[in-house]
């Protein structure tokens, strides 16, 4: 395997599902470290062999069941310190969920998934609230 001389960060992709006109949001809470059993946004690491739609799709599925939903590319994240393993920069990505699609069962590195009111959210991993806030200030549901 070959080493570069100089570090390349790693790229994520995050997802924010919304439901009931934009008032809930989907989180799952982590099932491994950094941030074993707190909540955040579905996602995870894009695989060499796909796109960031591809990744964001498949982390969504993984995570959550949930499947078929249109992602839009939102905005990128690449603070310095946005994951404590490494650095990463992360593509967000927002869907609008139908009613006949809410049901969702928690798989893979999640040990939860649960549908969270807006106004009455927990404390998310990563930079995941900064994330969020800056979702709803641009789809204008502040």
């Amino acid at each position: 395997m070959y080493t570069y001389q100089y570090p390349r960060p790693a790229v994520t992709v995050d997802i924010i599902v919304f439901r009931n006109n934009m008032g809930e949001i989907l989180l799952i809470k982590r099932l491994y470290p950094p941030f074993e059993g707190k909540w955040a946004l579905p996602g995870g690491f894009m695989d060499m062999n796909e796109t960031l739609e591809q990744a964001a799709a498949r982390e969504l599925e993984e995570e959550t069941g949930l499947s078929g939903i249109e992602l839009n590319q939102f905005q990128a994240f690449s603070a310095l310190d946005r994951d404590p393993r490494h650095r990463t920069v992360s593509v967000v990505f927002y869907g609008i969920l139908k009613k006949e699609q809410s049901l969702v069962k928690a798989d893979s590195d999640a040990k939860d998934a649960v549908w969270f009111n807006l106004n009455d959210l927990p404390p998310l991993a990563f930079d995941h609230n900064d994330i969020l806030y800056s979702a709803m200030q641009k789809l204008l549901i502040v």
